[in-house]
């Protein structure tokens, strides 16, 4: 698959987030002062410096994103105008930006930038659950709007980047939008908590435009080498065939570690959730959300696969292999790191005798929904409908 180039306007407009964020990181700790008293009240006197509350917070970053829509919209009408979702990805590039300078604040490597804003808008992002999720979307999701903004300049594809983002994307925010309202933190939900709305919608509206993009023009065997390569067992697909294996194992996992969310009374489950991932007991609930997620999203999905690995002309499968491959891969990314992460509380974090096991198995089930889609891609002739036989050639044979 040739990735399209990456977009360089719209990663000089992500990057304008780092002074914006240095200024009003300033601009914050001057109106603090200035209350205090302290040494810079005289400079913060010389002007009207607002003291920034969870509505302020919210209300500029608003005002800042609505400003950052107009200049793209006024930079790149063309772009906007052959696909809106331009607009969507220069915007979240630069949210991108922000997230990934919070997680490097929150971990200690920079200072300065968007304290203010956890501290005041969404505290929940300075869990260990939030900081991997932005480090997620200040990496992987980043490039990806980089790339499918540049896709969108040279007028190129980029229907499989974007059903990876999509299921990414879906599966971040579902988790940690429920996590918010049922963890802890509920009751430290801010006004800026109204700004994730948009958040909930751009998927379904994101994830018709990229489902009704034609797919990337490919080779197209005859219709005699797809009735070749479809009449083949299993046993002659090695490749499917480990595969299937894979996924029987992630159905069991999956069911299992569902069953010990729920509180399931087997000994298997207490031993597992004290003496393997006691992160599935951590009251911020974005773990249980997430295996929940698995237990009632991948779990059906996993069997689906199954069955389309087992019986040819299932067309949806690449598809949808590319959408759960970036929510299993976000998830776990997600997962692995917070149940290890120094803001996890000490009896919440893998056990240092279990971690290997542990990082193992979670590490094989992020893996597996990568590699059948890469199957998927690489070789889609299983999973094709052939075309109907002519009424001529029935009555020739």
């Amino acid at each position: 698959m040739e990735l399209p180039l990456l977009a360089g306007k719209v990663a000089a407009l992500s990057l304008s987030a780092l002074p914006l964020s240095y200024a009003l990181s300033l601009i914050s700790a001057l109106s603090h002062r200035e209350r205090g008293g302290g040494p810079s009240a005289g400079l913060a006197s010389l002007m009207w410096l607002p003291l920034p509350s969870p509505l302020w917070v919210a209300l500029m970053s608003g005002l800042i994103l609505g400003l950052l829509f107009v200049s793209i919209y006024s930079l790149s009408r063309g772009e906007i105008t052959y696909d809106p979702l331009y607009a969507v990805f220069a915007v979240l590039a630069f949210t991108s930006v922000v997230d990934l300078v919070i997680a490097l604040e929150e971990d200690g490597y920079v200072e300065g930038f968007t304290e203010f804003y956890t501290r005041e808008a969404e505290p929940y992002l300075r869990t260990a659950h939030g900081i991997f999720i932005c480090y997620w979307d200040g990496t992987v999701h980043y490039l990806l709007y980089l790339a499918m903004a540049g896709a969108i300049c040279h007028r190129k594809q980029y229907r499989n980047l974007g059903l990876y983002w999509l299921g990414s994307f879906t599966m971040s925010t579902l988790v940690f939008l429920s996590g918010n309202v049922l963890g802890k933190y509920s009751s430290e939900i801010r006004p800026a908590f109204l700004l994730v709305i948009p958040y909930m919608l751009l998927p379904c509206w994101a994830g018709l435009r990229i489902f009704s993009q034609p797919r990337a023009p490919s080779y197209s065997p005859a219709n005699l080498q797809v009735q070749e390569e479809q009449r083949k067992g299993l046993l002659q697909r090695p490749a499917d065939l480990a595969l299937v294996v894979y996924l029987i194992l992630a159905v069991s996992f999956t069911l299992f570690r569902g069953l010990v969310v729920l509180d399931c009374p087997t000994d298997s489950c207490f031993v597992y959730i004290y003496q393997y991932e006691p992160y599935l007991r951590d009251p911020v609930a974005y773990p249980k959300v997430q295996m929940l997620m698995y237990l009632f999203y991948g779990l059906p999905f996993y069997g689906l696969a199954t069955y389309a690995l087992l019986f040819p002309g299932c067309s949806w499968l690449p598809d949808w292999a590319l959408v759960f491959a970036g929510a299993i891969g976000q998830a776990q990314f997600s997962h692995m790191g917070a149940s290890s992460h120094l803001r996890t509380p000490f009896t919440y974090r893998v056990p240092e005798d279990s971690w290997a096991c542990v990082f193992l198995s979670n590490l094989f089930y992020a893996l597996g929904p990568h590699l059948l889609a890469y199957r998927c891609l690489l070789r889609p002739t299983f999973f094709l409908q052939p075309p109907p036989t002519p009424p001529g050639a029935k009555k020739q044979q």
